[in-house]
This record gives structure tokens, C-alpha cells and sequence, in this order.
């Protein structure tokens, strides 16, 4: 089988490309830079941008499934050109807000009208934003600083996603479904510094901040911390821009999300994995 994977260098994506190739897939890989992707030799790296739908024709064409990242704005366009270069299954990277009732995913909608064998992934958040938030602080001083410290969190690692990706790419069964993926328990931020430290075997100190310190820190990391500080922080809504005056995303109703899933380990057959397991696999990007 030969599958395009889109959002080839991201977090999920990069093990997605992985996984296929450990499973003797025909792996072909969407990147902006193939250049600087990365990538096992294994995977056909080839250029392309989905917000370009008419630069992905050709990456479609001669292409079992698709692994696609949501790119809301050309959705539409890149699953119509899907369907026309023969692809006969999508397995789209959607969100457990979704699953929560927060918001619709205007992809999913696209994808399930396609007329092919669809999947929907809905992760919670991701054990991985946690390394572009923490990871400069832990490095140069081996300290968190952030609010809610005893604030439960239910996230996910990324390669669990991956697994579950994987299996609907290639299996049967799994048309029609929607995924809700989350890590095994949910956990604080305290803990989290602490299964950091454990995987580095060094104290990693936390530091209780405000709401508007933490902000201060997170932009002035710029990147991804800058960009998400708003949201992780809760002065704005999921998927808005609405000011909100609590405490992050204690302020939203997840509960749907209060409880972990099951479905990593309906479709993969073992648990899903926990932060500890995640901080030690991730042990040299703290360091």
C-alpha cells in the first residue's frame, strides 16, 4: 500500500512515516523543506504545501490513503483531488474538542462527504507542546515556571496518535469511526515537572507563577510558546478570540474529556502510554 502523508515533519506526522515504514508500507512524505525534513530513508520525501492544493495533485496521484493534517482553508480542494488521483482511504488529524462539543471541524465534514473509507483521529492535548513550552527553561535552569499546579491535564503522546493513525491506514474496520485519544489518566503540571526530572534523573524545580507571568515568559521564548500562550494560558477561548478571566481550561466544559478513552487501546490492543513514558522517551530534548 502506498500512503501520502501530509504534516510529514510535524510531531505526529514523523512517526506516522515511521510506523508505516516499520509495517512495509510504500511511504510518501508532504514537506514545505524536503531539504530539511529528516526523514527515514525509507519515505519518498516530496514538496508540496496544503494551503497549495494544486501543488499536491501530484503527490496524490498513484496513492492508496492519505493521512491528512487539517488545513481548514483548502480542505475541500485537497480532498476533491484526492478522490480524483484514485485515493480510497483519508484518515484525518482532527481534535478532542470536537468529541468535547467546543467546536465542528469543517474537515472532518469534507471528508466524510467524499465518498471514501474515512477515519477520524480527535486527540486531546498533546505530552509533546509540553517540549516546546518547558524544554528552554528545563535546559538552561532545570525549571518549570507556569500556573495551575495541581490543575489536571488529560494529554496524549504523540506516537500513540500515530498508532492509532496507522492502524485505520492500513487495516479494515475502522471506516466510519471517530477516535477520541487521550493518554491513560490525567495529570498535573506538578507531576509532569516531576516524571521530567525522573527521566533526566536531576531535580527539575517548579515555580509557581501567575497567569500573566507565565505569559511574559512563554512569548518571550517566541515560536510555538508564543503563540499558544494565550490559549494554554486561557485569556482566550478554544477555537476564539473571547477574553476569558479563569484559569485556563478549567474555565471551558471538557467533560466529555473528564475521563480518559479507551480507543488507543481498542485499535492498537495495549494501553495508552503515560507522561512518565513519554518524559523518558523525550529525555534528551530536556537535557
Amino acid at each position: 500500500m502506498r500512503v501520502l502523508v501530509t504534516g510529514a515533519t510535524g510531531f505526529v506526522g514523523r512517526n506516522v512515516v515511521g510506523r508505516l515504514l516499520g509495517e512495509g508500507a510504500t511511504v510518501r512524505a508532504l514537506t514545505r523543506r524536503p531539504g530539511e525534513a529528516g526523514l527515514p530513508a525509507g519515505a519518498e520525501v516530496v514538496r508540496g504545501d496544503l494551503l497549495d492544493p494544486a501543488g499536491v495533485a501530484a503527490a496524490l496521484r498513484d496513492v492508496d490513503a492519505l493521512y491528512l493534517f487539517p488545513v481548514e482553508e483548502t480542505a475541500a480542494e485537497v480532498v476533491a483531488l484526492a478522490r480524483a488521483g484514485g485515493v480510497r482511504r483519508i484518515v484525518d488529524l482532527s481534535a478532542a474538542s470536537v468529541t468535547a462539543g467546543l467546536h465542528t471541524n469543517p474537515v472532518e465534514s469534507h471528508v466524510e462527504r467524499s465518498g471514501l473509507q474515512w477515519t477520524h483521529l480527535r486527540p486531546g492535548g498533546f505530552m509533546a507542546n509540553m517540549l516546546q513550552m518547558w524544554a528552554p527553561s528545563v535546559r538552561a535552569a532545570r525549571v518549570v515556571r507556569y500556573p495551575f499546579a495541581d490543575e489536571p491535564m488529560l494529554l496524549v503522546h504523540e506516537d500513540d496518535i500515530a498508532a492509532v493513525a496507522v492502524e485505520a491506514l492500513l487495516r479494515e474496520g475502522h471506516h466510519g469511526a471517530a477516535y477520541t485519544i487521550t493518554g491513560p489518566a490525567p495529570v498535573t503540571v506538578r507531576e509532569q515537572v516531576r516524571a521530567i526530572g525522573a527521566a533526566l534523573g536531576e531535580e527539575v524545580r517548579y515555580e509557581e507563577v501567575t497567569r500573566e507571568e507565565a505569559r511574559i515568559l512563554l512569548q518571550a521564548q517566541g515560536g510555538f510558546a508564543a503563540a499558544s500562550a494565550d490559549l494554554m494560558l486561557g485569556f482566550v477561548e478554544y477555537g476564539g478570540d473571547t477574553p476569558d478571566t479563569g484559569s485556563g481550561y478549567a474555565e471551558q466544559d471538557w467533560s466529555a474529556l473528564e475521563r480518559p478513552w479507551p480507543d488507543v487501546e481498542k485499535v492498537t490492543g495495549r494501553p495508552a502510554r503515560t507522561f512518565a513514558e513519554w518524559a523518558r522517551d523525550h529525555a534528551d530534548d530536556f537535557r
